[in-house]
């Protein structure tokens, strides 16, 4: 097992996370704000822009004050749901590096675990959109060989241990080259 110290990354393993779960690492906490943003502007901004598009379409045809607070009703609700979503997003998303390779876990009730060994590393990107530069994070893209799922896509990480990772992945990938 690779000792994630030694590349700088925090190791929150404790007392509470159980035996199974050991080396899985949590997304650090400024990500849940993004994921919650993420979730509420990704349902509230079109489902507000149905709204108006009904509401000013209601309006011209039968002016009914009680459909449009029920309307909005519904849209905060939505938006709500939405922000709870993606809160549920975070803390279920958990990453893996260990000899084998690297390993993303998401979700609870519908729980999928893609493990990318490190021979089937091809190259490694970092993206950084303006919200995630301004809480501090990254996107680490780690590209496979092959076509299904040619890419793992992990939203969230600090900025300084994505690229931590995609250093460590990428010497690995020449390692292994050099084997060969």
């Amino acid at each position: 097992m690779i000792d994630i110290e030694d590349l700088g990354l925090s190791a929150p393993d404790g007392p509470d996370v159980p035996e199974g779960d050991r080396g899985w690492q949590p997304l650090p906490p400024q990500a849940r704000t993004l994921f919650m943003l993420a979730g509420g502007f990704g349902a509230g901004v079109p489902s507000l822009i149905a709204l108006i598009a009904l509401g000013v379409l209601g309006a011209a045809v039968v002016p009914r004050p009680e459909l449009l607070a029920a309307a909005v009703v519904a849209w905060v609700s939505l938006t709500l749901f939405a922000i709870w979503l993606g809160h549920k997003k975070y803390r279920y998303t958990h990453w893996l590096l260990d000899d084998d390779g690297f390993a993303l876990r998401r979700g609870r009730l519908w729980r999928s675990e893609t493990r990318v060994p490190g021979s089937r590393v091809q190259h490694l990107d970092i993206s950084r959109g303006p919200l995630e530069r301004r809480f501090g994070l990254a996107t680490l893209v780690i590209h496979t060989a092959g076509t299904r799922q040619s890419a793992v896509t992990v939203p969230g990480l600090d900025a300084g241990d994505a690229e931590r990772l995609r250093d460590h992945l990428a010497q690995r990938v020449e390692h292994d080259d050099d084997d060969a």
